[in-house]
């Protein structure tokens, strides 16, 4: 996962991101696997993508239709996923949760949700941005674009679900982030000191038992929202909070990762529980839910 340089406000941390960057320059540029690493690719449903779904609900536009008078175009479904430039594999994963809970959902790539309008994105009731590169995804979609996404969350009640890559985005960042979390910007939680890199990373929760969950470069959430989830050291990595009208969780660790990407390291937590709880986040995250938090 790749994660946008420290704004001005924050003094120190520029020095600490910057010297990362000059000693490898490599390590910060994805969560999850890259796109042209297929490890354990879910089988999924071929989701419409935005282009063929109409406008909205109550649209006076009447549907196209074939030669033999076939409707073409798609109710709205609740869900609409992004897998533009800057995704990567992680998009595979989080379709594998939404087939799991039976959501129906479309896709939206950077040049789509470029060219969509606040009224066709408000005919969603989520909005999830998956793992990858945060610089990627922010400078590959237009300042317009985060401006309607966001004003799309705070008006008129869109939800928002960003893992790994896209809790980075979700918060303030100078590469065109969304900024959901009014001001607040999140680093890479920094693993103790030991660098950056894939791991089985220990979170726990205030009414549940401790999870390993997949790691990758994923960010530190603190310092927005309610804390839903820790890691070992005590800083945040779930939260979930409002922005105006809308709602958003923000994820550093992918609970949602398949089994092929678990390969790298230990886990003491079965592959069917972690899942598990990646449908927890989605379910919530698509009702507004709250989930249990310190």
């Amino acid at each position: 996962m790749r994660f946008s340089p420290a704004p001005a406000q924050n003094v120190w941390r520029p020095i600490v991101v910057t010297i990362s960057l000059f000693v490898t320059p490599l390590i910060f540029t994805a969560c999850g696997t890259s796109a042209a690493s297929q490890m354990g690719n879910p089988s999924r449903q071929v989701a419409p993508t935005v282009d063929q779904v109409q406008a909205s609900s109550g649209s006076s536009s009447p549907p196209s239709s074939s030669s033999s008078g076939s409707t073409n175009t798609i109710t709205t479904p609740p869900v609409l996923l992004f897998n533009g430039t800057g995704t990567d594999d992680d998009v595979s994963a989080v379709e594998a949760v939404l087939n799991t809970l039976k959501l129906s959902y479309a896709t939206a790539n950077s040049s789509q949700l470029n060219a969509m309008t606040q009224t066709k994105l408000n005919a969603y009731k989520l909005f999830i941005v998956p793992g990858g590169n945060s610089i990627t995804i922010g400078n590959n979609l237009s300042e317009a674009t985060t401006a309607m996404v966001r004003a799309t969350v705070q008006n008129d009640g869109l939800h928002y679900l960003g893992i790994c890559a896209g809790g980075f985005f979700g918060s303030y960042q100078n590469a065109n982030g969304l900024d959901l979390t009014s001001g607040t910007w999140f680093n890479v939680w920094p693993n103790f000191g030991k660098g950056t890199g894939k791991e089985a990373v220990q979170i726990s929760f205030p009414r549940s038992s401790r999870l390993d969950m997949y790691w990758h470069d994923g960010p530190e959430t603190s310092g927005w929202g309610s804390i839903v989830a820790k890691y070992p050291d005590g800083t945040a990595a779930i939260v979930e909070g409002s922005y105006g009208k809308g709602f958003a969780i923000m994820s550093g660790v992918h609970p949602e990762a398949p089994a092929g990407w678990r390969s790298c390291c230990s886990f003491t937590t079965p592959l069917a529980t972690d899942l598990a709880y990646a449908n927890t986040l989605v379910k919530a995250a698509l009702a507004g839910t709250l989930l249990p938090h310190y």
